[in-house]
């Protein structure tokens, strides 16, 4: 297992689309499947109006509602690959060209239409990639 730092971890995480956002739902741990991009080293997703993920967008007068943001490819059958977790604060998007340029680029992957977009700004970009021992460690297992 090895570390990744804060640039290989965020040109990973844009490699797939797929991720899991960790948020507080009634004092308790939530999860979600969503699929985000990454600009910058932002990362957006979609939300439904009125669903849970909508209620992250937190009022103007605080800086955000803190989330972690995990994505993965590890292969099932040799355990190989990566994980990127990221903590950082959720905002809304408010600025209508980034709004209508995310909503061309994000589509959703379920069938209710989309109504606002977030954004977390990463404070903690953590992740491993999982690599192939070299083979002297291997032959030492066997």
């Amino acid at each position: 297992m090895r570390e990744l730092d804060r640039a290989e971890a965020l040109e990973l995480l844009a490699t797939v689309s797929l991720g899991r956002i960790v948020f507080t739902r009634h004092a308790l741990p939530a999860v979600r499947p969503v699929n985000h991009l990454v600009d910058g080293e932002d990362i957006v997703i979609r939300v439904h109006g009125g669903g849970a993920l909508a209620s992250l967008a937190a009022p103007a007068d605080v800086p955000g509602v803190v989330v972690a943001y995990e994505a993965d490819a590890i292969d099932p059958e040799t355990h190989l690959g990566w994980s990127v977790v990221v903590t950082g604060y959720v905002r809304p998007v408010t600025e209508a060209e980034d709004a209508a340029r995310y909503a061309e680029l994000l589509c959703p992957w379920v069938g209710r239409p989309m109504e606002g977009t977030l954004r977390i700004r990463p404070d903690l970009v953590t992740g491993f990639r999982l690599e192939a021992a070299p083979p002297a460690v291997r032959a030492l297992r066997v």
